[in-house]
């Protein structure tokens, strides 16, 4: 268990006026992942794990991905979210006691229905990615009017702008997709589909999303029709036979590695492959196993990951 975790009736609970209470403590990595499982049992509506050194000179970036056990941190922060009605000090001691563990300092705060939401939408400001583009969730303004604004609701699918691969594909897409008249765009691996709707509102001509994820292509079919665009978005098991102008893919290393083929049989040839979700040190190894179907190169890096793009070659 890393990062967020949510039990499957958080979103009908959601729906009652009611009162919330917040457990927090710290724990070390040995424990970590069969405690969020035993809270998750014992009625926490959702589990969130943070590095406990944030913001100190110890924090420990981790990048996860499939395939690579990265683990957690050495010192882990929780937070994990109940009803009023849960008795959460004996929960909590009922857990340490069947893990047999000494039980770690914790606290428990009371917020009202009204301060959850307010809480958690704080947490989401408008996101500038460029002068001419921004993210803005739907309870905002947009900063700029004149702006190419995708409005979008943080939610379960990859993709708010926040995280740097992000932020670089619709760099990448803004710098090229103006002189690129009547692209179609496949955005693979869509998550909320934030790629795509870019790319509409960018100039592509057409757009598709794809994931392995049917949750992920439901938010990025609403997140598509909140922002007046008309994308084709498809699910892992539907056939995808489209051969697109511009790939996008923003994934992680590992399953890029395995898609190369499948990636170069959906880009037209002379089209263009972009891909992110890479880090620094593993853009020349991709660039390699891409080599057989297209130009790579570094096109941008931020904070550690690289977006790698090029031409796909006869």
């Amino acid at each position: 268990m890393r990062g967020s975790r949510i039990s499957e009736t958080a979103f009908q609970i959601r729906k009652l006026k009611t009162h919330w209470q917040t457990l927090s403590f710290r724990l070390s990595r040995d424990h970590a992942d069969v405690f969020g499982d035993a809270l998750l049992e014992h009625g926490a509506i959702s589990v969130n794990v943070d590095d406990a050194l944030e913001g100190t000179s110890d924090e420990t970036p981790i990048f996860g991905e499939p395939g690579a056990d990265t683990g957690l941190w050495n010192d882990c922060r929780f937070t994990a979210l109940f009803l009023a009605t849960a008795n959460v000090p004996t929960i909590f001691h009922s857990i340490v006691t069947d893990l047999k563990i000494t039980p770690p300092p914790f606290e428990i705060c009371v917020l009202d229905d009204e301060d959850w939401v307010r809480k958690n939408r704080e947490q989401f400001q408008p996101i500038r990615i460029s002068d001419r583009v921004w993210i803005v969730p739907t309870w905002h303004r947009a900063p700029r009017h004149d702006a190419v604004n995708i409005s979008l609701d943080p939610g379960a699918a990859f993709g708010t702008g926040s995280h740097p691969t992000t932020r670089l594909c619709l760099k990448w897409l803004e710098a090229n997709l103006k002189g690129a008249m009547g692209a179609t765009v496949l955005d693979y691996g869509t998550g909320s589909g934030i790629l795509a709707i870019a790319a509409m509102k960018l100039g592509a001509v057409e757009a598709y999303g794809v994931d392995i994820d049917p949750g992920a292509v439901e938010v990025a079919r609403y997140n598509a029709a909140q922002n007046g665009v008309v994308i084709h978005f498809a699910d892992g098991e539907s056939a995808l036979r489209i051969v697109a102008d511009i790939l996008v893919a923003n994934i992680l290393a590992n399953p890029l590695r395995v898609l190369a083929p499948l990636l170069a049989a959906h880009t037209k040839s002379s089209g263009t492959l972009v891909l992110a979700g890479i880090l620094d040190d593993q853009a020349e190894e991709m660039i390699g196993i891409y080599r057989e179907w297209f130009d790579l190169s570094v096109w941008g890096s931020e904070e550690g990951w690289s977006c790698i793009a090029g031409r796909r070659v006869a």
